[in-house]
């Protein structure tokens, strides 16, 4: 997952003007600036709400994950927004063992992957595939996805070349029988590769796809996961560690935690009980994502957007005299 906003997100210190109050520091509250959509604008919400309702100065340390993670541990970073828990990167692994880092809130619990199609190519009147279900039924569909440089083979956009998807959704085509029957196009960057996929669903044209949500493109079109076996944590193991797997099954739905520093949750405790309150959806992230690409908006604008729009939301992750501040500051 590229960021579209990284440029934005990552510049340290950036901010908004104008909170009120005290905050618990003598110090800026440093966030994690992940280096992807979904992560920007939470950092970029919980940054607004803790500069305008909590009066900190708030910092974004830029980088990745991994090093990320490694500066929450030491003590460099307060707070992580995302930390996929399906998953976790062996950094976060490690510090929580040590007990330098704990999970706080859920970002979202929903997290997802997997194969998708448009709605309008298995619902409704003009439907070409009512009875496309699952993976499985590919098999019998691929002269819908025709790919017009391999005659005879349907088309399957996976992830981009070198990512830890494109080897899984490589692996899954070749249980599912349909390594012979489709074509793995492997995009050289996701800006590409979701490109393609936009051009096809913009045109409603037949397509399938790997995609994740939460993501701009799942808040943007309507679309449907094909199903497979259900989540089998063993199958899931054999499938990663083994280079010719006999048996697939579905992505785990990951559950997405924010994490803090153990000293930063001891210092501030009114913050740490902000962010082990702060919760949304993978739908509703989608949505902010999506509407933020259609109106070019950077992760700060869209985070001022959502705290306008949704405060049925977020008030319940603070007290009243909190979010009457962080109403006032907008």
């Amino acid at each position: 997952m590229k960021a579209v906003w990284g440029a934005v997100l990552l510049a340290a210190g950036l901010g908004w003007a104008g909170a009120a109050g005290a905050c618990e520091l003598d110090r800026p509250l440093k966030i994690a600036g992940l280096d992807y959509d979904s992560a920007a604008f939470h950092t970029a919400v919980a940054g607004a709400i803790a500069e305008k309702g909590f009066g900190c100065k708030v910092e974004r340390v830029p980088g990745v994950v991994a090093p990320l993670v490694n500066g929450l541990a030491r003590g460099d970073v307060d707070v992580i927004m995302e930390i996929w828990m399906a998953n976790p990167v062996e950094a976060w692994v490690k510090a929580a063992e040590a007990g330098k880092v704990e999970p706080l809130g859920t970002t979202f619990p929903d997290a997802n992957e997997g194969w998708f199609v448009p709605r309008y190519l298995v619902a409704g009147p003009d439907a070409k595939a009512p009875e496309l279900k699952s993976v499985e039924d590919l098999k019998r569909y691929k002269d819908l996805f025709a790919d017009p440089e391999e005659p005879g083979k349907g088309r399957f956009y996976n992830c981009v070349a070198g990512w830890v998807c494109e080897g899984i959704n490589t692996k899954k085509l070749a249980v599912y029988g349909l390594a012979t029957d489709f074509t793995n196009v492997r995009g050289g960057s996701g800006e590409a590769l979701v490109a393609a996929i936009e051009a096809a669903l913009k045109r409603k044209r037949p397509v399938v796809f790997y995609y994740w949500g939460p993501s701009w493109l799942l808040g943007a079109y309507d679309l449907v996961k094909l199903q497979e076996a259900p989540f089998d944590p063993a199958v899931w193991a054999e499938l990663k560690a083994s280079d010719a797997p006999k048996r697939a099954t579905a992505y785990p739905e990951s559950k997405v935690v924010n994490g803090g520093n153990v000293d930063f949750i001891k210092k501030a405790p009114q913050l740490a009980a902000f962010f082990k309150a702060y919760t949304t959806s993978s739908e509703l992230t989608s949505k902010m994502l999506a509407e933020a690409r259609e109106k070019g908006v950077t992760p700060e604008q869209q985070a001022l957007v959502f705290l306008k729009t949704q405060g049925d939301v977020w008030t319940k992750w603070v007290p009243a005299e909190v979010a009457q501040k962080v109403k006032s500051g907008l």
